[in-house]
């Protein structure tokens, strides 16, 4: 996906309009800069984790993710499939799968726009995304019950720091009901704000790379 948060329309006098929102155009120009530094410094983190120490976090978080969810059977769970060092969970999703949950992963259909969720189980045809990230190859629609969200940073508010496209943030404000949101990331993504802004949607849960759970 992209590097940059959605910058909504050209600023008219003092402010931007963004998903709706009137957003003071300083602000949010000083706001976009501090969130496109975090990112670099993030990402030159998780490119420093040898391949060991990623499992190592990724086991450590699907560990929990497991202590947090319980019994699967029955539930409609979304999941992602892994880019640029983000934890791997595609094991547990697999597990929980044959433990009788429905797996789902974001499709972006149109730039922009919400993603929708569509059910994918292991060996399942996969195809390219429109951001060349693997997705279900055969559409099935689901509504989650439960959606794990990957990090890049995250605030003590409970406020991720994504890869930029913003589509999490606007896919979970259409959603209804809105599902329960599970943040996960590496040990090192804790960040003190991300100044979050009017569009910004914190996360019911937070697992981190440690395996503790906020």
């Amino acid at each position: 996906m992209t590097d940059d948060d959605p910058p909504g329309d050209a600023p008219c006098f003092a402010h931007h309009l963004v998903g709706g929102h009137v957003v003071d155009a300083a602000t949010w120009r000083d706001v976009n800069r501090f969130r496109k530094a975090e990112r670099a410094r993030l990402y030159a983190a998780r490119r420093a984790l040898s391949p060991e120490q990623l499992r190592a976090q990724s086991d450590r978080v699907a560990a929990a993710l497991d202590d947090e969810i319980g019994n699967p059977d029955g539930r409609v769970i979304a999941g992602y499939w892994p880019i640029r060092g983000e934890p791997d969970l595609r094991p547990r999703l697999a597990d929980w799968a044959a433990r009788g949950a429905v797996i789902a992963l974001p499709v972006v259909i149109e730039k922009g726009a919400p993603v929708a969720f569509h059910r994918w189980q292991p060996g399942c045809a996969m195809t390219r995304g429109i951001w060349n990230i693997p997705v279900p190859a055969r559409p099935a629609p689901v509504h989650p019950d439960l959606v794990i969200v990957p990090l890049l940073g995250v605030d003590a508010a409970g406020y991720r720091l994504g890869n930029g496209g913003g589509y999490y943030d606007m896919t979970l404000a259409t959603l209804a009901p809105r599902p329960r949101t599970i943040g996960v990331g590496h040990d090192f993504c804790g960040i003190d704000t991300i100044y979050p802004q009017p569009w910004d949607i914190p996360m019911d849960r937070v697992i981190l790379g440690t395996g503790l759970r906020t």
